[in-house]
């Protein structure tokens, strides 16, 4: 909880989100725009042509060194040396008990040289987590203040980014980067995101950031572009069943139980949290992440109980309305003792009432991500 003498946090968009009259909210201690004209209608934007957002709250760690790998395979449950240069990695830094510290991806511009991406809230404490951990000579720095981060996501992501750059967009693969200019201005250029459309993340400095906001809404006005703020970049994730690190992740929820077994490779060797994730893994996590659909009416939240013949088997852990689908789509945990299939009929408690629901498998819609 943000310290209320604290001022929160703004990013180099902030008088940029002002002008389009965005309606603004403390999110981890950061001043956010949760919406422009409606969530429902920014998150149909990205779903049917692009939507802009605003990341520069999230945080860069940069390690550099000859032992950069070595550090990064201690620190995170997936096998990074898997990494080719200009490759993206998702995956997971956890404590010794299996909970996550974070998730986070990975960049590789050379073998000696990474990019570390986390979550907004996250960024001292991950970058003091490395930083205790760290046994090699690998240089880590926190180069979050100096850098911003815009998203454009959706179908026609590509077209309207073009217009900007000399870089060869569609050369650049699925969870792959390139380094050029967007506006004339250094860039990284991911394409990755949050969404589950096809679309790009620009890293850039901070000072270029508003000015490179304003070129690509500009340009993108034919293709029907929309800035994006919180309330749909949540439902947009939901929608497609990935995890929010203090929702499906946390010190004491780690990738065994959020359904994450792919990010983790056991036998690459030592890491933190790897006796703990491998006694998970041959007998089971506590408890397990589960996605499902409201049947009827009614739109589940954090923390509402979840219940099975009876008996209140978990908990929820992220719930929406889902303007795709037009229902209530959720994730939530339960009692791994608890058998729980794909097709089950369970109930959410919404308001003292028990609503039926049905277990499905995310990704919940189908979407145009590009592989």
């Amino acid at each position: 909880m943000q310290n209320s003498n604290t001022p929160l946090k703004r990013t180099p968009l902030f008088e940029s989100h002002q002008s389009l009259k965005a309606k603004l909210i403390d999110f981890g201690g950061w001043e956010m725009p949760v919406l422009y004209k409606g969530v429902m209608e920014e998150h149909r934007a990205v779903r049917n042509a692009a939507g802009l957002f605003d990341v520069s709250h999230m945080g860069e760690i940069e390690i550099k060194g000859r032992e950069s790998l070595a550090l990064l395979q201690y620190l995170v449950t997936n096998d990074v040396s898997r990494l080719k240069d200009f490759g993206v990695q998702y995956t997971v830094m956890c404590y010794p008990n299996g909970g996550a510290v974070d998730d986070l991806l990975i960049y590789r511009h050379s073998e000696d040289h990474y990019l570390l991406c986390v979550n907004a809230s996250n960024t001292d404490k991950d970058f003091n987590w490395i930083l205790e951990n760290n046994k090699t000579s690998a240089e880590v720095t926190n180069i979050s203040q100096h850098t911003a981060q815009l998203a454009i996501q959706g179908p026609e992501s590509e077209k309207i980014l073009q217009k900007l750059t000399d870089t060869d967009l569609s050369s650049i693969l699925y969870y792959h980067f390139a380094n050029g200019k967007v506006c004339g201005i250094d860039s990284l250029i991911s394409r990755t995101g949050y969404t589950g459309e096809d679309g790009f993340e620009v890293y850039l400095s901070s000072e270029s950031a508003a000015g490179v906001w304003e070129e690509i809404l500009s340009v993108g006005k034919d293709e029907g572009i929309q800035p994006v703020g919180l309330g749909a970049r949540d439902t947009l994730r939901l929608e497609m069943g990935y995890p929010l690190y203090g929702c499906e992740l946390d010190s004491e929820h780690g990738p065994m139980g959020a359904g994450l077994h792919w990010v983790v490779k056991p036998n690459k060797g030592d890491f933190v949290g790897r006796e703990v994730i491998i006694k998970q893994k041959e007998q089971g996590p506590p408890v397990r992440l589960i996605g499902f659909e409201i049947q009827g009416r009614g739109i589940p939240r954090a923390e509402y109980a979840i219940w099975k013949n009876g008996e209140k088997i978990g908990r929820v852990t992220s719930g929406t309305f889902s303007p795709s689908l037009n229902r209530g789509v959720g994730l939530g945990y339960v009692c791994n003792k608890t058998t729980v299939e794909i097709g089950d009929e369970l109930e959410i408690e919404i308001r003292s009432n028990r609503v039926p629901c049905k277990v499905v498998k995310a990704p919940f819609c189908e979407t145009n991500v590009r592989k």
